[in-house]
């Protein structure tokens, strides 16, 4: 693990962006400490490498962290398509108020791990009819995003005898600014286009389905919080307008999330003060203008990223043309966001680090790649890190939200990555 590398190895040793510190995770004697213990000792355990880890410790602190300044009228769910390992749900369950999904996998995860069905909403702009139907057997809140939906929902509803509890999720004139994905404003697949739903509303009043409220998901991974805040207090001006031509009163007010986690050089965490302020100030707005409604905040990302790392062995080190080469057991097909393709126009490093040298001043620059026969398989592009060996371990940081879930594993045939809850 520690051999010294040879003279024919001079590495290129150039400046390179240095990201915010990762602090969240604690080290001794050299190695990184995951849910307390040292990585070494994680990785007997595991048994194998690659894998993810998911500190539950740091889930649970983020999610006190957001508590404190929450106000306590708003409920928290947690938006499951971040990170679906059923352990993972399974602990969430008992730190939020409800969980947001996208399929019926992911429903039968959230009962599996024993979510009240009461407290689940199910969005995604295409739902089968036979994921609608299970919804409606289920007890679920469905969000409803076209009005073909609504056909499939109340002839599953006569079926079945149970009204389908439906809201309605609006595609806004507004997007949130700032965010690295926008989810409304202006053309999008996702929720019905804010002038249609009045419409929509009618219609389900005739189908008599039971209507509950509104979904209204801007944007996602912002990390501005002026941003957020404008967002939401649309959201609620928007919802106090359709209200109007709503069957019956409003009883819940999905604001969406889009609460982002620093990846890159540069970028600062959100400042969640001036965020909770402003929903405080909503709560007070909501009880005067939809007394009955329930404001509810979607976070998934948020919640577990920074909570979660990808380990990877290193299995060469190699140099061409002067530049050092940390070949892994992992690469894009387990973690394709940190390679870069995954949402990013212009590839930026996530933070990683060696795992078992995060004490080492000694440094280089080096890329980190995987096994795949592919250049796009880069984990870390010219990064300055410790003077690593075959044997050592890089670890990537805000790994814990679509990580191995949105990654292609069965690509080229190389074994899957496992993921732990530790």
């Amino acid at each position: 693990m520690n051999a010294p590398h040879t003279a024919s190895e001079t590495p290129a040793r150039t400046a390179t962006p240095v990201h915010v510190a990762m602090d969240q995770f604690a080290h001794a004697q050299g190695e990184l400490l995951i849910g307390g213990q040292r990585l070494s000792q994680l990785v007997a355990r595991v048994g194998q490498t690659p894998f993810y880890a998911y500190d539950r410790g740091l889930i649970a602190q983020r999610i006190g962290e957001l508590r404190a300044l929450l106000p306590t009228q708003v409920r928290l769910h947690y938006a499951m398509k971040a990170n679906p390992m059923p352990a993972l749900v399974g602990w969430m369950r008992s730190l939020v108020d409800g969980v947001d999904l996208a399929s019926a996998g992911e429903l039968k995860v959230a009962l599996d791990a024993g979510v009240d069905p009461r407290h689940i909403s199910f969005a995604g702009p295409g739902k089968r009819d036979v994921e609608l139907r299970q919804a409606v057997a289920a007890g679920v809140l469905v969000n409803v995003e076209s009005a073909r939906e609504l056909v499939v929902l109340q002839a599953a509803s006569q079926e079945l005898g149970l009204p389908a509890r439906v809201a309605v999720r609006v595609n806004p004139e507004f997007e949130l600014k700032s965010s690295g994905m926008k989810m409304g404003g202006g053309a999008k697949p996702f929720g019905v286009d804010e002038a249609q739903v009045p419409g929509l509303l009618a219609d389900i009043g005739r189908a008599g389905l039971a209507f509950e409220g509104f979904h209204v998901y801007a944007g996602s991974q912002n990390l501005q919080a002026a941003s957020i805040c404008e967002a939401q207090q649309k959201t609620l001006e928007l919802v106090v307008r359709l209200a109007a031509h709503a069957p019956s009163a409003v009883k819940t007010l999905n604001l969406g999330g889009g609460f982002g986690v620093p990846y890159f050089p540069g970028e600062r965490r959100l400042e969640l003060g001036p965020v909770c302020s402003s929903l405080a100030d909503l709560v007070v707005q909501a009880q005067s203008a939809l007394p009955q409604a329930t404001l509810v905040l979607e976070l998934g990302r948020y919640l577990v990223a920074e909570a979660g790392v990808y380990v990877a062995q290193v299995l060469d080190r190699k140099v061409s043309h002067g530049q050092v080469f940390l070949v892994t057991d992992g690469g894009m097909h387990h973690h394709l966001a940190a390679s870069g393709n995954f949402g990013q126009v212009l590839r930026k490093n996530y933070p990683v680090a060696i795992g078992n040298r995060v004490d080492e001043s000694a440094t280089e620059v080096a890329s980190v790649v995987g096994p795949l026969c592919t250049p796009l398989d880069l984990l870390a592009d010219r990064m300055q890190l410790p003077v690593a060996q075959a044997g050592d371990w890089v670890v990537v940081y805000q790994s814990g939200a679509y990580g191995a879930s949105a990654s292609p594993q069965a690509f080229l045939g190389h074994p899957p990555c496992t993921e732990v809850l530790v």
